[in-house]
């Protein structure tokens, strides 16, 4: 070996020492964490959101020293309310990226279409917004904070029927998520001994539900239920069933009173009935998220998910420190069944042996145009539905 080759080794060992000492090391990589939501397509609105609230809650831990001083990295992937759109996403992420844990989806068919491959994968796909009463199947990865249909639709059941509601016509999106909300409603209203005098479907792609609606309201039902993907929807389905002349009671679930949905449907909306999911006005860390998700964003929609997306990220930061590994699937997993958390969705919740969280549903009311304010999103809470 020469001179100048025995000083090059003697630098480099010199260099490699140096990094040690700096803390130069894998240790000191970033968490590298998998986001899969829907930027566009039917579920934009809650899918921006809750990509935003996990980018804020990403900030927030990296500015107090990340992880025993490693950060969180996000990848996001748009997985546009999609099931073959997921896939694609999913694939990017893991087979370009290497990541293993992954946040998402907003949507229920994306859940649906990539979960299969994140069980067979060994991946873990966290949602907090997906809600079809299948996922809770889905497999030993697959959790989610969002709180199943199985639950709405018992609530919103009980709710129409608490409400002298005998008589129904369902308008529903072609979703998996608005599938999920009607099936589950119509069966306990029927089981109750209620009956559906007509129902409807339409695709995500329209914006004219004249025609539907007018089938619906010559069924002379009691009440209307809409299932919507989307909040444009929802609200434009509530306003042209109030221009048509149906001036009787409509329910729907969160979608149908979000920010938008109340601001294309307008005085509309008034009176209109949702079961959902809402943060509690006295869990001081929930306030303050929307607080700080409104002065860094300037708006809030969805409030709940909103909270569900932020609570994932703790949650995982918490397990992350628990593993040290953002390759470590199954340790990841084996603390999310373990973990229990107060956070802004809730206190000491956890999942169970299906990766399902237990919460309550209550039921909004929307206010008159004149009374609703950002503090209300709108609408206010009559209470948790009945129980039969």
């Amino acid at each position: 070996m020469s001179i100048r080759q025995i000083a090059l080794v003697c630098l480099l060992g010199a260099l490699a020492l140096l990094a040690v000492a700096c803390g130069d090391d894998a240790s000191d990589e970033s968490f590298k964490i998998g986001v899969m939501e829907s930027l566009t397509g039917p579920g934009e609105t809650y899918g921006t959101v809750s990509s935003q609230a996990k980018q804020m809650a990403v900030d927030e831990i990296n500015a107090a020293g990340g992880i025993d001083g490693r950060m969180i990295e996000l990848i996001v992937q748009d997985s546009k309310c999609s099931a073959q759109d997921a896939i694609t996403a999913y694939n990017k992420l893991t087979d370009v990226d290497g990541v293993k844990i992954i946040l998402g989806t907003s949507c229920s068919g994306a859940m649906l279409g990539a979960a299969p491959l994140a069980e067979a994968d060994g991946v873990v796909l966290f949602s907090g917004l997906a809600t079809n009463p299948d996922i809770a199947e889905a497999g030993d990865y697959i959790f989610r904070t969002a709180m199943s249909d199985a639950l709405l639709g018992i609530d919103t059941g009980n709710e129409l029927w608490a409400d002298g509601i005998r008589t129904l016509a369902t308008i529903t999106e072609a979703t998996d998520y608005a599938e999920g909300v009607r099936r589950t409603s119509v069966a306990q209203f029927e089981k109750l001994g209620g009956e559906v005098v007509a129902e409807e479907r339409y695709p995500s792609d329209i914006t004219d539900f004249r025609s539907q609606l007018t089938k619906l309201i010559n069924a002379n039902p009691d009440a209307l239920h809409i299932a919507a993907q989307q909040e444009f929807s929802g609200g434009t389905i509530v306003k042209q069933a109030r221009e048509l002349g149906f001036d009787g009671p409509i329910y729907g679930e969160i979608v149908v009173v979000g920010t938008t949905a109340l601001e294309v449907a307008g005085e509309a909306a008034t009176g209109v009935k949702a079961i959902a999911a809402v943060l509690d006005p006295d869990n001081q860390m929930a306030q303050e998220v929307l607080r700080n998700f409104r002065a860094r964003y300037d708006y809030v929609t969805l409030p709940w998910y909103l909270g569900s997306a932020y609570d994932d990220v703790y949650i995982t930061a918490e397990c992350l420190r628990q593993t040290g590994d953002d390759q470590d699937a199954d340790g990841f997993r084996d603390c999310l069944y373990d973990i229990t958390w107060s956070g802004a969705i809730g206190e000491n919740y956890s999942f169970d042996e299906k990766g399902e969280i237990s919460l309550s549903n209550v039921v909004v009311e929307v206010l008159p145009l004149a009374e609703r304010t950002e503090e209300n999103q709108g609408y206010k809470s009559l209470g948790q539905a009945p129980t039969k």
